[in-house]
């Protein structure tokens, strides 16, 4: 955890948050697909790697009350703390790995934006697998955003895995249903064009 950690704490201190190549002044495929999920507001949602994102002001200023934000920089969750304010307090603030230190469920609801397509290595994917089947009981939804096929092959300097929907419903396993996927254009605060791939899972 300690080498993630501190190459993400420096990612978080070398630029501002809005400034970051995953910054979304609005994450709008996200809502789409956390609303589609979780239509009841007291829905327990979990954003891995979830970091300054944005997303946890959007939800809970539509009315989402079990919310769990889990990265692994400790700067990224202090800047989203200090931004939410007295909100924060209405958010459960875990610091880990999910590879290795999982929160503990269960969830409705298991969002990833940002992890899933660093896990370059087997075992790493293996535990994450491991991890959301633990959290998510039969009945629950997966929205894991990995970049597509024709996305970036690195970001931040490091390596990452490129999926289409159904490779990443294949490396899930057969627990997992894929329900929809959405392809989406992210353009990056210094312009450059990104291709993602959203997903839906149930847990069977």
């Amino acid at each position: 955890m300690r080498a993630r950690g501190e190459h993400w704490d420096d990612a978080y201190r070398a630029k501002s948050a809005d400034q970051q190549s995953w910054f979304e002044a609005s994450p709008d495929t996200s809502l789409a697909l956390i609303e589609r999920a979780a239509p009841g507001l007291s829905s327990r949602i979990v954003d891995i790697g979830g970091g300054a994102s944005r997303l946890v002001d959007s939800l809970l200023a539509r009315g989402y009350a079990a919310l769990t934000l889990l990265d692994v920089s400790a700067v990224a969750l202090s800047i989203a703390r200090a931004r939410l304010g007295d909100a924060a307090d209405r958010v459960r603030w875990v610091q880990a790995d999910v590879t290795s230190s999982a929160p503990a469920g269960p969830f409705d609801v298991w969002h990833d934006r940002a992890v899933f397509h660093f896990l370059t290595e087997q075992a790493d994917r293996d535990a994450y697998v491991a991890a959301l089947e633990r959290a998510l009981p039969p009945g629950g939804h997966a929205i894991i955003a990995t970049f597509a096929p024709d996305g970036p092959e690195r970001c931040s300097g490091l390596p990452v895995c490129r999926y289409s929907a159904e490779s990443l419903r294949d490396t899930l396993g057969g627990a997992f249903e894929l329900l929809e996927s959405r392809r989406a254009r992210h353009v990056t605060p210094a312009g450059r064009e990104q291709r993602f791939v959203y997903a839906l899972f149930a847990r069977r």
